[in-house]
């Protein structure tokens, strides 16, 4: 394919555009922006679609542009909130802006980041609203969907969230008229947010500029998609390891993993087809294609390795010997040795949140679904010994197939 929209529409990227004329006006090179608002210091697999596109048209020939909001994060985006968000103080602001500017540096060479506080600073609260505030009317800016989901709500809508959509709308034909920038891409929550900007740029007499916007993924269980129980699917390796962002994706539901090989990974077609007819005679094969592209592209070729490493070493009967290499990569808790030694492994299980009860425990060795340093346990009245301990230090306890827990041994909890 010659032209990216194509690429995108096959893929399921495309949810709206501001105008048809968007697929001919990416026949030539162009510069194409997404904005990602600092509120943490990483970014979740939730902003990966986002990346994603960028990535695409950096493919096409075309120019990423990464819009950081130093300003607008100050403020929060409403749309698809039903609150409104804390603020964030400007040292935390400065340190996540900081952060997700060296995660984009490192992994688009050819992009151009950007920060838009370096504009709204200069501002006076009285330029901005008779330079650009008198460009917005009222009424269109409360026709927008987020707006009036918001002010429909208990909580309503404050002035402040209100305007943001002016301050994005600012961004767009800002960076337009500095560094030619003609496209604008975001989730399909950001449609207002974008043709805001399309609209203002043509008030002050710029060109026609575009948007176009990328369905949310939500999956077909309902839960949200880049969300665990233990809370977001961050991006960030310090934040969260390549093992745990690995099994996060080995995990989703058949129903969902063909669409998510055609919007997080690079795998052409052809192969996504391949790939999906044999879903049903390679249970889990999908899955496993999908974890490795998804976490080789965030984390790395390293990343990977290390997350197959710790993922083979975790897996309860497996003939992987754990290694130090392994462990170490592991998530784990620590637990005082005088806690673990001379203790009966039912009572572990149970403290590990791998039972709910000491005869849970039992049932489940008895069943034979109850490991110890991935050696099947058959005695329920087994007791940890120092000789139990890998590399005295590591203990592994799992139940089932999915449900693991590694423990350190200390000898007071200071010790590392």
């Amino acid at each position: 394919m010659k032209n990216v929209i194509d690429c995108l529409e096959e893929r399921g990227f495309i949810e709206q555009m501001t105008s048809p004329d968007l697929r001919e006006h990416l026949n030539r090179p162009r510069k194409i922006y997404v904005g990602f608002d600092p509120t943490a210091d990483s970014l979740h697999l939730g902003s990966l679609v986002g990346i994603i596109a960028l990535e695409w048209m950096r493919r096409y020939g075309h120019t990423p542009v990464v819009l950081l909001g130093g300003a607008t994060g100050r403020i929060g985006d409403p749309s698809g909130k039903s609150h409104e968000r804390p603020l964030l103080s400007e040292e935390t602001l400065a340190q996540n802006v900081f952060s997700l500017r060296r995660f984009f540096e490192g992994r688009f060479k050819e992009a151009l980041v950007v920060d838009n506080n370096d504009w709204f600073s200069q501002f006076t609260l009285i330029e901005f609203l008779r330079d650009v505030g008198k460009l917005f009317r009222v009424g269109q800016m409360l026709a927008k969907e987020s707006v009036k989901a918001r002010l429909s709500s208990e909580e309503g809508l404050s002035f402040t969230e209100f305007s943001y959509q002016i301050l994005q709308g600012y961004d767009f034909a800002h960076l337009h008229k500095l560094h030619g920038v003609t496209v604008q891409a975001g989730g399909s929550d950001q449609w207002g947010n974008i043709t805001a900007g399309t609209e203002f740029n043509r008030k002050v007499g710029g060109e026609q500029i575009f948007g176009l916007t990328h369905p949310l993924i939500v999956r077909s269980d309902g839960k949200k998609f880049g969300k665990s129980e233990e809370g977001a699917i961050w991006l960030s390796a310090d934040k969260l390891s390549p093992y745990h962002f690995y099994q996060y994706l080995v995990r989703v539901p058949d129903a969902d993993v063909s669409r998510l090989l055609c919007m997080l990974t690079f795998l052409d077609m052809e192969e996504i087809r391949r790939i999906e007819s044999k879903i049903a005679e390679e249970p889990n094969s999908a899955q496993r294609r999908l974890a490795e592209e998804v976490t080789r592209f965030v984390h790395g070729e390293e990343g990977l390795q290390n997350a197959l490493k710790v993922t083979e070493g975790m897996a309860p009967g497996s003939e992987a010997m754990l290694s130090m290499e392994v462990l170490l990569e592991m998530p784990h808790e620590e637990m005082k040795k005088e806690e673990l030694l001379d203790v009966k492994v039912v009572e572990l299980f149970v403290k590990a949140n791998l039972a709910s009860s000491k005869s849970e425990a039992v049932k489940l060795i008895k069943n034979g679904g109850a490991y110890l340093n991935n050696v099947r346990l058959t005695d329920p009245a087994y007791v940890i010994s120092s000789s139990d301990l890998f590399e005295g230090a590591f203990l592994l306890l799992s139940a089932g197939k999915k449900k693991r827990f590694l423990i350190r041994a200390v000898n007071n909890y200071f010790e590392k």
